[in-house]
């Protein structure tokens, strides 16, 4: 069975997409810890990150970097957090977060309820 991140590669789901290659996915977090949380993922379906091949690996990084930059850009934080979790998706996936503290990466906290206004306005944000 499919993933519900494979459905979102095949377009099945909709999502709020700011960057794409042949590869990868960038796209924001629906229930975010704060605005500008972005998950990266391969194309191709892996469970756990540690089983992707290494070149492709390391080509994720490359491209969650271009990704992270724009955050860092437009929202007001001193990094971007990176974190991989893994456990909600069974499909590797990189958090990008904006954070000024590590409180800001603490997934046990309320997540963020913006509307679809709020999504499209921080996508095309970061589609710049």
């Amino acid at each position: 069975m499919s993933s519900i991140f494979s459905k979102i590669i095949a377009g099945d789901i909709p999502c709020y997409k700011v960057q794409e290659n042949e590869r990868f996915l960038a796209f924001l977090d629906i229930q975010p810890l704060r605005k500008g949380h972005v998950l990266v993922i391969p194309k191709v379906e892996v469970d756990n990150i540690f089983d992707i091949e290494d070149e492709l690996l390391g080509e994720m990084m490359i491209f969650s970097k271009s990704v992270a930059k724009r955050i860092q850009q437009n929202f007001d934080c001193k990094k971007v957090g990176v974190t991989v979790i893994g456990l909600e998706v069974p499909h590797a996936h990189i958090h990008l977060i904006p954070i000024n503290s590590l409180a800001d990466m603490d997934f046990s906290q309320a997540k963020l309820s913006l509307t679809t206004e709020e999504l499209t306005e921080i996508c095309a944000l970061l589609q710049k």
